[in-house]
């Protein structure tokens, strides 16, 4: 008799005590709604034997976002991209620019259907708060690099009927549109072209958001006159943390955030530290590309295992500095202090380069939100930079909107 009064003392003493309170930086995480406004992933939608549903890997296939990550990391969802690389400068290149574009936006409305228990298409900001009440992730469609509409730009209100509401004018290289931050060959526009003024024009008749990242300064400074809404960079960085022509200055942060803008800090490596040229090392990528005989997306599982292999042993053999967490909360910190915390998001590119030490995939966005909160940055700031800030810009682009519904 006796043998049972001290456990059932204990027991009826462990039922009174309160439960464990979540950390403070979890109970944030999980508060904000998650959103990451630059997700790659669409690109692996047709890869051979992968799905989203399954959990893959960085170090096994290289790709960084999944179902069970996204749980894993209490990410809720974000702008699924619809790249396209930039190709000839021809009525060829556009017309393939253009069906690659539309095969992929079916791509992304196919994974949203077969897994509608898990994911749900969104067009609008306030569509966002009800899914993941329901549990599910939310799929916003944005558009990196405007080639596909620039021979034709009735073709962005067909892409907005597609669920597009992010698009961005240009990427690595100019286009017809815009002005590249990054073309070897400089300035061609001088900013925005004829045509890009009007897909400006467009974008706020349509209420989509013009995404300035990869447009030179001058194409950011015409978009942030032009423009009657707010803008985003959708994945970018601080020129005051790393002089990279694809990171923004001071200035132009100020009048993004005066815009009522948003910049959205990525992660991605070589715009964030100095990434030295090393010709044997270039060689040696090359000529694994050119051993593993395929490229990019296309690659089968075992050419991609033979890529990430050789690279892993290039990377051993002549190693490259490589960016980490506290490089990427240099770039995030700087910002909120120059634009304020309204002004401020996260991206990290992944699925398209991004990925550094302390964020490798989706899993890791939790340690973000620690290391706001390691700096006095509170719940509500959490939420704006998770998600609140991108849905404002959202919201008021399509509260600008003038096309007709």
């Amino acid at each position: 008799m006796h043998r049972l009064t001290v456990p059932l003392a204990i027991l009826w003493a462990s039922c009174a005590l309160p439960a464990l309170a979540a950390p403070p930086a979890a109970e944030a995480h999980k508060a904000a709604i998650v959103l990451d406004t630059h997700f790659d992933t669409p690109a692996n939608f047709h890869r051979a034997g992968w799905d989203i549903m399954d959990r893959h890997s960085v170090e096994a296939d290289g790709s960084q976002v999944d179902y069970p990550r996204m749980v894993e990391g209490g990410v809720d969802g974000g702008f699924f991209a619809i790249f396209t690389p930039p190709g000839p400068r021809t009525p060829e290149g556009d017309a393939k620019a253009r069906d690659g574009a539309l095969l992929r936006a079916v791509e992304i409305h196919e994974m949203a259907a077969k897994h509608g228990a898990q994911f749900a298409l969104a067009t609008r900001a306030e569509e966002a708060a009800p899914i993941v009440a329901a549990g599910r992730k939310v799929v916003f469609m944005s558009m990196e690099n405007g080639q596909p509409v620039e021979a034709d730009l009735t073709l962005m209100a067909t892409f907005y009927t597609l669920g597009v509401r992010m698009m961005g004018p240009v990427h690595f290289r100019n286009n017809d549109l815009a002005d590249s931050s990054t073309d070897p060959k400089g300035k061609e526009w001088n900013g925005l072209s004829p045509k890009g003024k009007a897909f400006v024009t467009e974008a706020n008749r349509l209420g989509v958001v013009i995404d300035a990242s990869h447009a030179s300064d001058d194409v950011l400074d015409q978009i942030l006159a032009l423009s009657s809404a707010p803008i985003i960079l959708s994945h970018s960085g601080l020129k005051a943390i790393f002089d990279n022509p694809r990171n923004i200055d001071d200035t132009r942060l100020k009048a993004l955030a005066a815009k009522g803008g948003v910049i959205q800090i990525n992660a991605f490596s070589s715009y964030m530290v100095a990434t030295p040229k090393i010709p044997e090392r270039d060689a040696a990528l090359a000529a694994l590309m050119t051993s593993v005989g395929s490229t990019g997306r296309d690659m089968t599982p075992a050419q991609r295992k033979a890529f990430l292999d050789g690279k892993k042993a290039i990377d051993a053999q002549w190693p490259v500095p490589r960016a980490n967490l506290d490089d990427f909360m240099k770039h995030m910190l700087h910002a909120i202090a120059v634009a304020g915390v309204d002004h401020v998001g996260v991206s990290g590119d992944f699925d398209g380069g991004g990925g550094i030490e302390g964020l490798e995939d989706v899993t890791d966005y939790p340690a973000i939100t620690a290391r706001l909160m390691a700096a006095g940055y509170g719940k509500d700031d959490v939420a704006k930079i998770w998600g609140g800030n991108a849905l404002r810009v959202l919201k008021a682009a399509a509260d600008l909107r003038t096309a007709k519904p």
